[in-house]
């Protein structure tokens, strides 16, 4: 059975999850990415939409204006780790549940999201068109002057995803654990190939 995150999420939808799950999103998201992270914590400016029990994607889209409003080209995450030295205090900041992006985060979002009760996922790359069809509607678009990547578009979405949870709120990072995991298999595979091949200088 799928697994439905609704916005506003709740604490409890999100303590059961865990590393590897999978998981969809139906309600609002709003793009958020490296400018509007450094407007809130560097610069200290109030951002300006709710995020409180909200969901972010950490994504430059391309977006169609039309006569009345605008249209989702694509969507595709960018690269979480980007925002990593201001994910911590951002999800104090704003009480944001759930961040989407491009590949793993680090360990001072693990410690916001155990904090805080929230959770990192990654939607897979290379599906942005794919993506732009699960918003149903732009509803608003915040600190255009930023230019279409990093503008605050905020977006009513419909079961958007496969979202898989690579930060839980236990602070579990599946990517640190893989890396981990690779490492250690990798150990023997190239001590062998090393003696096969210690003749070559």
């Amino acid at each position: 059975m799928k697994k439905i995150l609704t916005t506003p999420i709740k604490d409890e939808d999100l303590q059961g999850l865990n590393v590897g799950d999978v998981v969809y999103l139906t309600g609002r998201l709003i793009t958020c990415r490296d400018v509007a992270h450094r407007r809130l914590i560097e610069q200290k400016r109030e951002l300006p939409v709710n995020l409180d029990r909200g969901a972010i994607l950490h994504a430059g889209p391309i977006v169609r204006k039309k006569d009345e409003g605008f249209e989702m080209v694509s969507i595709g995450p960018t690269t979480s780790m980007r925002m990593e030295k201001f994910e911590r205090e951002f999800i104090k900041q704003t009480g944001v549940k759930l961040i989407i992006g491009k590949g793993g985060m680090g360990p001072e979002t693990a410690a916001g999201c155990q904090e805080h009760t929230a959770v990192h996922a990654i939607f897979p790359g290379g599906c942005a068109v794919l993506a732009a069809t699960q918003v149903e509607e732009i509803e608003g678009a915040e600190w255009q002057d930023l230019g279409m990547p990093e503008t605050l578009w905020i977006n009513r979405v419909k079961e958007f995803g496969p979202l898989i949870i690579s930060i839980d709120t236990k602070g579990n990072n599946l990517i640190q654990n893989n890396k981990a995991t690779f490492n250690e298999k990798k150990k023997p595979i190239l001590e062998k190939i090393s003696k096969q091949l210690s003749f070559i200088k």
